[in-house]
């Protein structure tokens, strides 16, 4: 059985009138990569600043291992941040920088110098130990907040949108690097970050946030494939979500058409919502297709093309490797195990 590392029991944060936080309740698990996924203003930094000991609940309660340190100082938790700026001292090199926190604990020098060179070796700096680092890439200085913040041996490593700094190409690449260090280093991870690609390409689990209250927790597959209401289905990815009826299990309608799906518990003509992902939007001869209409707007995304198709009803955002032409006339049809029908959100 999986074991709880921390525990967040109704936690709210007030800033004066503004809440940040609204009862938020969150197990998060020994060797676990957990993602805060949310916009900006969401309350995801917050969590971590209040696991991390830099902020105080207004009420509610952390617990570590089953004990309450939700008064406890942060430098007497065991757990360690990587900020997005890095943090990084810049009168220091490399090796000095990472043994920073092994030299206020004043630990023996040849187990210092044991500690940073594993380190450094872990995280891809093995000989950079004497370089300056503001000479540094923006990569690399990440590389050495990570290896400082590891090198005591936290139980839990928080990072505060790491990566946000880093060009595209740069990012993609730390991505992997991370979920690596992570399985290496065996403990557990809490990402913040705002980048829906992120979260889904390095996460065990997400959590993702919307105006300071937690609307789904789950595997970055079940994030995409299963959301539980609007705004988890706009925010991870792109979709077309259409309101319509749940005519019975396994039989929805919207667009005036009636379709065939997976989904079941709703209530007979239930009023719900749809989700389809554009990349499972089938392209098929007019003629074929559940619904028909026009391709009026087409853009090359370079893997595929992004088609908006004008029905009667609405229009479509289609993705396909299919090189169509504006105008074209096609049918949409989609397979029932790719409608996700979610209850219809109170406005």
């Amino acid at each position: 059985m999986e074991k709880k590392i921390i525990e967040l029991n109704n936690l709210s944060k007030n800033f004066g009138d503004n809440q940040v936080l609204k009862g938020i309740d969150l197990n998060i698990y020994e060797n676990e990569f957990l993602t805060l996924l949310g916009p900006s203003g969401c309350g995801k930094t917050t969590i971590l600043r209040i696991i991390g000991g830099f902020e105080t609940p207004s009420h509610g309660q952390v617990l570590f291992e089953g004990k309450d340190i939700t008064k406890v100082p942060a430098y007497k938790r065991e757990v360690n941040t990587v900020f997005q700026k890095y943090a990084l001292f810049p009168f220091l090199n490399v090796y000095d920088n990472v043994a920073f926190g092994l030299n206020i604990k004043k630990e023996d020098k040849s187990v210092i110098d044991k500690k940073v060179k594993n380190m450094l070796e872990l995280v891809g700096l093995k000989g950079f130990e004497k370089r300056d680092v503001t000479s540094l890439s923006g990569g690399q200085q990440q590389r050495v907040a990570i290896a400082r913040a590891l090198v005591n041996e936290p139980k839990v490593l928080l990072l505060d949108e790491p990566l946000a700094a880093l060009d595209a190409k740069l990012r993609k690449g730390m991505q992997s690097e991370l979920k690596k260090i992570q399985k290496e280093v065996g403990i557990t991870f809490i990402f913040v970050t705002h980048d829906q690609e992120e979260a889904l390409s390095m996460s065990d689990t997400i959590v993702v946030m919307n105006d300071g209250i937690i609307q789904q927790i789950g595997t970055p597959m079940d994030i995409y494939n299963e959301p539980q209401n609007r705004f988890v289905a706009s925010f991870i990815g792109e979709s077309n979500i259409i309101e319509g009826i749940m005519l019975k299990d396994c039989l929805v309608e919207f667009d005036g058409v009636q379709w065939e799906c997976v989904d079941k518990g709703f209530k007979d003509n239930e009023n719900i919502e749809v989700v389809l992902r554009p990349e499972d939007m089938v392209i098929v001869p007019a003629d074929e297709g559940k619904v028909s209409g026009e391709i009026v707007s087409k853009v090359f995304m370079g893997v595929h093309y992004e088609y908006v198709v004008k029905t009667k009803t609405r229009d479509y955002k289609v993705h396909t490797t299919k090189n169509l032409g504006m105008g074209t006339v096609i049918g949409l049809t989609i397979d029932p195990f790719d409608i996700q029908v979610m209850h219809k959100m109170d406005n």
